[in-house]
């Protein structure tokens, strides 16, 4: 099915960028939410991603107008009835998420695509509060997303191939990279970034190394923001609540650092309050280092070691633990991680890095942190299988690719 028309339901900075994007590849879009005031703010997003293209000579003021002239708001569902797609931003609420689909029914044709752009809930579930199941999927765009490039496409277990195909085409219309993840929680990004943002924390809480010098040095192995900047820039509150979404459907092994839980109870959610790991209104603050000091107190643990390997390794590992579910296929994992979170090209995403490293390199490393910090380091069956096997990445031609 071609799609002609979309709508996005919540004009937040999520969804006013996604109808940016939706302009931007020449389609007309309807922005709605609750009330005109909301709306009016999110086209005025709109027009200040647009300005700045025209502000860096990237478009004219022509081409601008002519583009905003594709964006209409709404407050109400009475222009839905030629809608071929609509994509929900709005909270991170199952019941809001259903209740929003439902309303969207009565509205739109039955041959309308209903997306949502979680991060993190299920799919599956999403769909089972509508009557057309099949033609509900997840969407995944990353923040910003007028600038990042990758959008995750969820079938539900109830989502039909044709739902998925026309979503690709659809998602490639809009000049983006579609990876097909199937459904899990967290997906596929968020699942192998959790671990590696939360290592940092539990690294930061364990006295191993400050925020700081953390970043210094994930900065120096190629990524383009430290953990803790990456963190503070999505907001603690949403990392913390994905945490507990994975710590939920995973166990033990994802159980969110106490840190993080105890920054976001002190209200310290990142840029958007001032202050999160690392304080963006004072030059000097007490209150995280307080708190790790609370911490190191109930937990009895302090003075462990840390190293870039540390945090990689276990991204490494919940890569090969997607790729041995069939969550995605090794080169999609890849291309997910560069495109969705800037791993660094030069190493061809976490598989290709293990690959050019050595397999039985990267099992080394995760037993021996699995005997100093614990089991969440316990190797993948899959790697264990491969090194076994002596499929050890580049120097045995043979590992998660062929050279």
């Amino acid at each position: 099915m071609y799609i002609y028309k979309a709508a996005v339901l919540g004009a937040g900075i999520m969804g006013a960028e996604i109808a940016q994007v939706i302009t931007y590849s020449g389609l007309p879009v309807i922005l709605k939410d609750v009330n005109d005031e909301a709306v009016q703010k999110g086209i005025a997003k709109v027009r200040k991603i647009y300005q700045e293209r025209v502000d860096k000579g990237k478009m004219t003021s022509t081409e601008m107008e002519q583009k905003l002239a594709l964006i209409s708001g709404a407050t109400d569902f009475k222009d839905f009835g030629d809608v071929d797609i609509v994509i929900e931003a709005v909270p991170e609420d199952m019941k809001i998420k259903q209740k929003v689909f439902q309303e969207l029914e009565k509205a739109c044709p039955e041959t309308t695509i209903f997306a949502t752009n979680t991060s993190a809930l299920s799919i599956t579930e999403m769909a089972s509060a509508t009557k057309k199941p099949d033609k509900v999927i997840g969407m995944h765009f990353f923040n910003p997303a007028h600038k990042m490039k990758l959008v995750e496409v969820i079938p539900g277990l109830t989502t039909s191939q044709e739902t998925v195909e026309d979503v690709v085409a659809f998602t490639e219309s809009l000049r983006k990279i579609a990876v097909r993840v199937q459904e899990c929680a967290g997906f596929l990004v968020n699942r192998l970034l959790m671990p590696y943002l939360n290592e940092a924390v539990l690294a930061v809480q364990e006295g191993a190394a400050t925020a700081k010098e953390i970043d210094d040095a994930l900065l120096a192995f190629g990524m383009p923001m430290g953990p803790f900047a990456l963190a503070d820039m999505l907001g603690l509150d949403t990392a913390e609540r994905v945490a507990q979404i994975l710590y939920n459907a995973y166990g033990p092994r994802m159980a969110p650092a106490q840190l993080l839980t105890e920054v976001v109870k002190a209200k310290r959610f990142g840029t958007k309050t001032g202050a999160g790991f690392y304080n963006y209104e004072k030059e000097s603050d007490d209150t995280l280092n307080n708190l790790i000091e609370k911490v190191q107190k109930q937990t009895g643990v302090k003075g462990t070691t840390f190293s870039v390997d540390r945090l990689i390794s276990l991204l490494i590992n919940e890569a090969v633990i997607c790729l041995q579910e069939n969550v995605s296929s090794a080169g999609d994992i890849d291309i997910a991680m560069m495109a969705g979170t800037g791993f660094p090209q030069d190493k061809g995403g976490p598989l290709h890095y293990a690959d050019q490293i050595g397999l039985d390199t990267v099992l080394s490393t995760l037993e021996k942190y699995a005997k100093e910090l614990g089991f969440r380091f316990w190797p993948a069956p899959m790697l264990k299988r491969m090194v076994a096997g002596g499929i050890l990445g580049v120097k045995t031609k043979r590992g998660f690719f062929n050279y």
